[in-house]
């Protein structure tokens, strides 16, 4: 029967999917349909992971379908999340297949943040899965056969996809059943089994044996091959390596066999008989060697029948020479296997839940692309707006348009009269007051936010390093400053932002010191205002004058270019495009995305014109002031010339100034007020994202003690353990009292010898007992008047010393003492022993047989002692010993040093027990 190889499945802890991948997507994606569709999604892919790896699998074909379907959904799945240790931290938790764990319990597992991880044991798990379906199937079929065969292939490819991308999808090293010698060792064990199938195949439907044999050769160099890579190896159970062995020497004997029979046919009936020899040495080998794991009786009596017909023939017919082995002509080969190129999807049923999805590579591209479309309507909108303040500044310092409608000299310009009451309406002074007010308190805000989250960090990554200290080497993950360095860089970034924003504002609150007063002025009363405005003598001439008209004229043309910008800012920012597409296209065709070519690209497609159209009234803007300024110059020279009216135009000048101003902070002010709740938001990402990998670490770190725990637990506290002097040297007073004596888990299978041989022990005692009462039953009855008397207490025999535990004495045949004096029921006294020994168990001579008692057994209770579970004679009184005449006592202790006679020795390399005192 043939005896392929099946792999174990890897087991997984439990992980929750749901939590961390909801709230990716509910920071990544704005509430809606398409929000609760991915939510959906995750959970069901929570639920995919728990039928794959939460529950034992059947060995069938619907069973691997569920490891493959979840396998892709995890490839499908890995571009569009951002899995990693600073991001988006999944811990996942894996045991190793081939550990077994030790004597305490445990076992060799792993624990990382790493999807790659997940991909690569979850294809290990179907790659196992499908060697148990193949070794399951039928092979007297044809169908069984090519089940076997596939999912033998399958297997080989899975494992050696895991060879080749295990180092890099992990970022330390992989336990040693994902090792690449590992599955690399595996991948060819499947390979080798799916050719024996293959030669099982042809075999069955009885191809020509040159085909045959070139079949069996190849699996013989494939399980060659095999045996090779894990002989040296101490990675796979040790029962795979005689199995390799003997599959090699089997299937070289079949090449041989069917190779002999195309020998026959060519009338090379030498070569037939090497060939048929050569396979029985090889059946004999794995006979001798590996008969516990591979049966080849059938293959050997079907080779020794058909040598011992070549050698009759040969003999008596043919007379051939036998060539030897080493001259004999190389059997070819024939692979028909292949394995199996593991390309996803691998499910037949497989629909990917996050489809709509776009991979994190297209999201990374489109959020730059979103960054570079700002910054680009940004500079055209800041262009057009700071050409429009220059355009107001260089108008205020003239003082116009109000020097044109102040003609009159004595009553409030009516441009003057509308920037007063446009900032009545916006709120006054009072609103940016407010607004001034709001703006430490969001900056606090925002620096707390900060200071947590780098003080998560900080907390995690302190703790890390002492526990890094205390272990050193043992403490194998990832260092915390390490892994944290995006996040500190993204904290340092937010620091920055927070310190210009925060110069910012004090720009703002200094320009609104220095036209405070004057935006005062502009909130007051219309006839207050008028008031404190100096007046003028009339200059009535001048308002018919060509220059005045041609003056305003020139400011109607900047007017209407101020609105034309306004125009052009909206249908800038209106400008929108899908560059998903273009991406998910250049990554389909490509493999890769240049996002600032097409970024770069599209941006002058979509700006291009607008580009010109800002250039453009910049132009316009600057010949307009150009003119305005000549122009002006004139209108000054024709104005009479006095203090009151340079007084009265600066003021005016002032109040022109001053509306502007109160616009542009109060604007600032806006601005700065969303900035800070904006950056509010960003800043809760970046703190769940700090408590999000600060959990996940500390998970990871509560997982890596409980193993260094686990393991210190099961390392021997002491590898050599060394006999205090006072064991060895004689020790004088009291009896020392018992020890105990801590047994290793090297020793546990000594202990468990020693205990099975006190069991034993037992029943000899008890053996022993039962004679002694039979004995005492036929003694003599004693005189009436001695009967008479009232019977004394019996008193237990004096205890004699064992024996000294030395290998000579447990060399010495025992030897019996004769008494020396009259026959008495008790022995003489006897001296104590020179050094602490066992347990003073008395010795009976006379009885072969007999052992050493187990400690605390004393069979010489005071009373009445019912011996428990005895079958023949059920709770028998004990009797106490008599002596009868003609019978010695109890013998004395012998010679110091000497055996005691009659008592067998302990074996020299065990301790002995302390006695009681």
């Amino acid at each position: 029967m043939a005896t392929f190889i099946s792999v174990p499945l890897k087991k997984s802890s439990e992980a929750d999917l749901v939590k961390p991948l909801s709230k990716f997507v509910t920071a990544t994606y704005s509430a809606g349909e398409e929000q609760g569709e991915y939510i959906r999604a995750v959970e069901e892919l929570n639920k995919l992971r728990k039928n794959a790896l939460g529950r034992p699998l059947d060995k069938h074909e619907s069973s691997l379908e569920i490891l493959l379907r979840y396998y892709d959904q995890l490839c499908a799945v890995e571009p569009k999340f951002p899995f990693s240790e600073n991001q988006l931290c999944l811990t996942f938790t894996w045991k190793d297949a081939f550990d077994k764990g030790s004597l305490f319990g445990g076992s060799v597992k792993l624990a990382l943040a790493s999807l790659g991880y997940e991909k690569t044991c979850v294809l290990f798990n179907a790659a196992a899965l499908a060697s148990q379906i193949a070794s399951e199937q039928n092979l007297d079929n044809d169908e069984g056969l090519k089940a076997a065969a596939k999912y033998y292939q399958l297997a080989s490819g899975a494992f050696g996809h895991i060879k080749d991308t295990v180092l890099s999808a992990l970022n330390r090293e992989p336990t040693m059943d994902i090792s690449p010698e590992t599955v690399g060792t595996l991948s060819l064990i499947m390979l080798a089994q799916a050719q024996e199938v293959f030669f099982l195949k042809a075999t069955s439907d009885k191809m020509k044996d040159a085909v045959i044999a070139k079949l069996a050769n190849q699996a013989a160099d494939f399980y060659g091959d095999a045996f090779k890579q894990c002989q040296y190896k101490d990675n796979l159970p040790k029962e795979v390596l005689p199995v390799l062995a003997a599959k090699h020497c089997i299937m070289q004997a079949n090449a041989e066999l069917h190779q002999s029979v195309l020998a026959k046919q060519k009338k090379r009936f030498g070569e037939e008989i090497a060939r048929l020899q050569h396979a029985a040495e090889l059946v004999k080998t794995v006979a001798s060697r590996y008969d516990e794991y591979v049966s080849v009786k059938d293959l050997s009596d079907k080779i020794n029948r058909a040598l011992a017909a070549a050698k009759k023939d040969n003999d008596f017919i043919y007379h051939d020479r036998v060539p030897e082995v080493k001259d004999l002509e190389h059997i070819g080969k024939a692979a028909l296997v292949k394995a199996t190129a593991i390309t996803p999807p691998l499910s037949q049923k497989f629909t990917d839940l996050f489809e709509k999805m776009v991979p994190m590579a297209v999201q990374q591209s489109m959020s730059i692309y979103s960054q570079r479309k700002a910054e680009t309507v940004n500079r055209l909108v800041g262009s057009m707006r700071e050409a429009t303040n220059l355009c107001n500044g260089v108008l205020a310092s003239l003082n116009l348009p109000a020097a044109l409608e102040d003609l009159s000299g004595d009553s409030i310009p009516q441009s003057i009269a509308e920037k007063a009451r446009s900032i009545v309406q916006q709120g006054g002074l009072q609103s940016i007051e407010q607004l001034i007010k709001d703006l430490p308190e969001l900056l606090t805000r925002n620096r707390e936010i900060l200071d947590e989250s780098l003080k998560m960090l900080d907390d995690e990554e302190t703790t890390d390093n002492e526990l890094r200290t205390k272990f050193n080497q043992r403490w194998n993950r990832t260092p915390s400053g390490d892994l944290y360095k995006p996040l500190r860089a993204e904290g340092t970034n937010f620091r920055n932002i927070l310190d210009k924003a925060v110069q910012a504002d004090q720009v703002v609150r200094d320009r609104y010191g220095s036209h405070c007063d004057m935006i005062a002025l502009l909130c007051k009363p219309e006839n207050e205002l008028n008031a404190a405005i100096p007046s003028a003598n009339p200059t009535k001439t001048l308002q018919g004058s060509e220059v005045v008209n041609v003056l305003r004229s020139q400011l109607a043309q900047l007017d209407e270019m101020k609105k034309e910008r306004e125009t052009l800012e909206g249908e800038i920012k209106a400008v929108t495009f899908d560059m998903s597409t273009a991406f998910l296209t250049a990554l389909a065709q490509d493999g890769a995305i240049n996002e600032e070519q097409l970024s770069l690209s599209q941006l002058d497609q979509l700006y291009g014109a607008y580009n010109q159209r800002v250039q453009a009234t910049l132009r316009t803007q600057e010949e307009l002031l150009g003119q305005v300024q000549t122009s002006h110059q004139e209108f000054s020279s024709l104005k009479q010339s006095n203090t009151e009216a340079n007084q009265r135009e600066e003021v005016l000048k002032k109040l022109a100034s001053a509306h502007d101003s109160y616009v542009e902070i109060s604007s600032n002010l806006r601005e700065g007020t969303k900035f800070y709740n904006d950056l509010t938001e960003i800043l809760l990402k970046f703190q769940n994202k700090c408590s999000d990998i600060v959990f996940a670490r500390k998970t990871e770190r509560d997982e890596l003690l409980k193993e260094l725990q686990q393991s210190i637990a099961r390392e021997p506290s002491a590898p050599n353990f060394s006999v205090p002097a006072y064991q060895s040297t004689p020790a004088a007073g009291p009896t020392p009292a018992p020890r105990t004596v801590f047994v290793s888990s090297n020793s546990r299978s000594q202990t468990l010898n020693t205990t099975e041989h006190y069991k034993r022990q037992m029943v000899v005692y008890r053996s022993v007992f039962l004679l002694l009462s039979a004995f005492q039953a036929q003694q003599p009855q004693q005189p009436q008047q001695a009967q008479q008397q009232p019977p004394a207490k019996p008193q237990p025999p004096a205890r004699p010393p064992p024996p000294a535990f030395t290998p000579q004495a447990a060399s010495t045949p025992p030897t019996n003492t004769p008494p020396t004096g009259p026959p008495t029921s008790n022995p003489p006294p006897v001296a104590p022993p020179s050094q602490a020994q066992g347990p003073p168990y008395p010795s009976y001579q006379g009885y072969p047989g007999y052992f050493q008692m187990p400690m605390g057994y004393n069979p010489y209770a005071y009373g009445q002692y019912n011996m428990p579970n005895m079958p023949s004679m059920p709770n028998m009184p004990y009797m106490p010993y008599q002596a009868t005449p003609g019978q010695g006592g109890y013998p004395g202790a012998p010679p110091a040093g000497q055996p005691y006679p009659g008592y067998p020795q302990q074996p020299p390399q065990q301790q002995p027990y302390y006695p009681q005192q």
